[in-house]
């Protein structure tokens, strides 16, 4: 047991002094950088992936969005939504009440149907959200308690590939990756929804809007 330790270290080590020297050790970025799609080819290919973690996807417009989210509130029942502090004011639904988080406690923010925000970019080649806690997207609890999570995705907001995304993400907040509802399996592979965040995810993709920027 031993002689095999050592035989790791002594990897470790030969690994880092080639690290230590002049220019370090180049790293390979082989991999596919871009999906090679046009902006409604990228669209497209998210609402196809985002909607295999089950999660329900509708097109809006600028003009049609707030209307179409009061529709889909009504539908299931949704009264009362967290909203971010500059959540845009097109985008707020009539007939809900919206509760402004502005520290809502964890058990206030439990107390509501659901959430309603923006989001930094959309992945399409994974179908995944990323959330920062910037514009229109308030803190990252308001996304995680609420068992609804209602989020708005600019068209223009959909990036081909993981290593798109990270070129645009800074490092200055904490970043959440969504890839559907929350979700997990228990020993006996029973799927159990709401352990980690919300239960339903629901995506509207609107048209237009400005492109992703770090």
């Amino acid at each position: 047991m031993s002689e095999a330790r050592e035989q790791v270290l002594a990897r470790i080590r030969r690994s880092l002094a080639d690290a230590s020297g002049a220019g370090g050790l180049a790293v390979p970025r082989g991999y596919r950088a871009s999906l090679g799609l046009d902006r409604r080819g990228l669209v497209a290919h998210f609402e196809e992936r985002v909607a295999d973690y089950d999660v329900t996807v509708r097109r809006s417009t600028p003009a049609s969005l707030a209307a179409d989210v009061t529709a889909v509130c009504a539908e299931i029942g949704v009264h009362r939504l967290g909203v971010p502090p500059d959540l845009p004011a097109a985008w707020r639904p009539d007939g809900v009440e919206l509760v402004r988080d502005d520290g809502l406690s964890s058990s206030e923010l439990d107390a509501l149907d659901g959430a309603l925000t923006g989001c930094l970019l959309a992945i399409a080649e994974t179908g995944t959200i990323v959330l920062d806690g910037g514009a229109a997207q308030g803190r990252r609890a308001l996304t995680l308690v609420p068992d609804l999570h209602l989020c708005i995705v600019r068209a223009n907001e959909v990036v081909g590939t993981v290593p798109e995304a990270f070129e645009l993400i800074g490092v200055e907040r904490p970043v959440t990756f969504v890839s559907g509802p929350s979700a997990t399996s228990d020993i006996e592979l029973r799927r159990v929804r709401g352990v980690h965040g919300p239960r339903r995810l629901d995506v509207f993709v609107l048209g237009g809007g400005r492109p992703p920027q770090r």
